[in-house]
C-alpha cells in the first residue's frame, strides 16, 4: 500500500498562527468593550471560531458573540492573517513529499476566506491539490470528521491511501471516524493526546511515516 495523498490541518501543523489569531481576538474584544474571560494562549487555537470566542465570553455576555465574531473577522481578514509564520522545516517536507508524487491537501477549521489569503500570502497555492474548510461547503459542515468524509467521497479517494496530519485530539478522532491513518505533530497547539498514533517531532519525521504501511500510522 502506498500513500497517495496527505491531508494537513493548518493552524499548529503547517503554520504558527497564534500571534495573528490571539492579536485579532484581543482587538475584537476591545472593539466591543469586553475582556476575555481567560488568558489568551495558543492552546485556544484549533476549534471553529464561534467555539473559540464562546469559550472566552462570560455567561452574561454570550449574546455578544455575533458582534465579537464580526470584529474578529474584519481585523483578521484585513491584516491579522499576515502574521502567520511557517514552521521551520515545513516547506522542505512538502517539497520532498511532492517529489515522491504524493498529492497534498489542506482540511482546516479556519474559515475559507482567510485560509485562501494565507495561501496567497505564503505563495502556497501551487503546493496543494485542494484547500478545504468547513464553510467551503454549502451548507457549511459542522465538524472536521464530516469534512474528511466529504473529501473522501467527492474526490474519489481511498481512505487506505491517505494520511491526515494534525496537532489536536479532534484531528485524530476525525481521521479515526473515517478510517484514515493519522499522524500527530507535537509542535502544534494540542496537548499531545494519548493514543496509538505515529508522533512526528519535526516535519522531516512525516517523510518516514508516509513511507510506512498506513496501518502503522493509526
Amino acid at each position: 500500500m502506498r500513500v497517495t495523498h496527505v491531508i494537513f490541518d493548518l493552524d499548529g501543523t503547517l503554520i504558527d498562527s497564534a500571534p495573528s489569531i490571539l492579536e485579532s481576538v484581543q482587538a475584537a474584544f476591545e472593539a466591543v468593550g469586553l475582556r476575555p474571560s481567560k488568558e489568551l494562549e495558543p492552546a485556544l487555537i484549533g476549534p471553529p471560531l464561534a467555539e473559540t470566542i464562546t469559550n472566552l465570553l462570560d455567561d452574561q455576555d454570550t449574546h455578544r458573540l455575533p458582534e465579537v465574531i464580526e470584529y474578529f473577522k474584519t481585523y483578521y481578514d484585513e491584516s491579522g492573517y499576515r502574521k502567520s509564520q511557517v514552521y521551520e522545516g515545513v516547506p522542505e517536507m512538502m517539497d520532498a513529499l511532492s517529489r515522491q508524487g504524493v498529492r497534498l491537501l489542506v482540511a482546516t477549521n479556519k474559515r475559507i476566506r482567510p485560509t485562501l489569503k494565507i495561501m496567497e500570502h505564503l505563495d502556497w497555492a501551487h503546493r496543494f491539490d485542494g484547500v478545504f474548510a468547513l464553510d467551503y461547503f454549502d451548507p457549511p459542515l459542522g465538524k472536521k470528521s464530516e469534512m474528511l468524509e466529504r473529501l473522501v467521497i467527492e474526490l474519489g479517494l481511498d481512505a487506505n491511501d491517505l494520511i491526515y496530519v494534525g496537532d489536536r485530539l479532534e484531528d485524530a478522532l476525525a481521521a479515526q471516524a473515517n478510517g484514515i491513518p493519522f499522524i500527530l505533530v507535537t509542535w502544534g497547539y494540542g496537548d499531545a493526546p494519548e493514543g496509538d498514533w505515529y508522533r512526528a517531532k519535526r516535519p522531516s519525521d512525516l517523510l518516514t511515516a508516509t513511507a510506512m504501511m498506513p496501518s502503522k500510522c493509526n
